[in-house]
């Protein structure tokens, strides 16, 4: 049984209380869960304070329902989840990173320790950890990477019916599909330290005309300019 936080005192102890008296000879849950507060930027999430907003709210404005799931679970349950702009940024681009550094792969059996990790009280913050692990394992051994597929997908993530907001790009054709995997590749180099190779593929794609910024938390994003031009991006595909 559970609920918010705050519902534990006195809702779940009459809940207790009621049920034990229906049934003295059992017990009402042999689990209790309860999740702590949401927060906005820091701050409690309430309607007297103007921040408060549902998950249809953010999937009207744009944002995936699977960044919106990333950024929840990269959070305990039994701690306070703060959602940011910074955080929503930050999963878009892992998602997408994950998505076309994957892209072809078939999922195998899912990690041992991920399920190690989720059946200690349901630690999915613990469980992306270790998604990371295994997409940024040194030895890039493919099997890693189909057992992390088929870890994410116990988490709701990497579903290929959900991976149509990734191809939501206002240029046409697969420019879009080439920048997103050149982005993922340059992150990869960053992780490598291979800092030339990876602002190689920077200036090219500025050169481009595609907009590159990075953000202190680590996440990227880009945008095309009005001078953007497809047919640059071809020298940059062995980079």
């Amino acid at each position: 049984h559970g609920g918010g936080l705050d519902l534990q005192f006195p809702h779940h102890e009459n809940e207790i209380a009621q049920s034990r008296c229906a049934d003295p000879h059992d017990t009402f849950a042999q689990v209790w869960m309860h999740n702590e507060m949401l927060l906005v930027d820091g701050r409690k999430m309430s309607k007297s304070l103007g921040n408060f907003f549902t998950v249809r709210d953010l999937l009207d404005q744009g944002v995936p329902g699977e960044v919106i799931r990333f950024v929840l679970l990269g959070t305990h349950y039994g701690k306070p989840m703060d959602w940011t702009d910074a955080k929503r940024r930050e999963a878009e681009a892992t998602l997408r990173r994950w998505r076309v550094s994957l892209s072809g792969l078939e999922p195998s059996e899912p990690d041992e320790e991920f399920i190690e990790l989720l059946s200690d009280d349901l630690n999915t913050a613990g469980a992306i950890g270790r998604l990371h692990w295994l997409f940024n394992d040194p030895s890039w051994d493919r099997s890693m990477q189909r057992r992390m597929i088929a870890s994410a997908r116990m988490l709701g993530l990497l579903e290929p019916a959900m991976g149509e907001w990734i191809e939501a790009k206002p240029i046409e054709g697969g420019a879009g599909r080439l920048v997103e995997h050149l982005m993922a590749r340059r992150w990869l180099y960053r992780e490598a330290k291979a800092w030339k190779r990876a602002d190689l593929i920077r200036d090219g794609l500025a050169g481009a005309g595609v907009l590159v910024r990075d953000h202190k938390d680590g996440s990227y994003t880009y945008e095309f300019s009005p001078e953007f031009d497809a047919s640059k991006l071809d020298a940059l595909r062995w980079l």
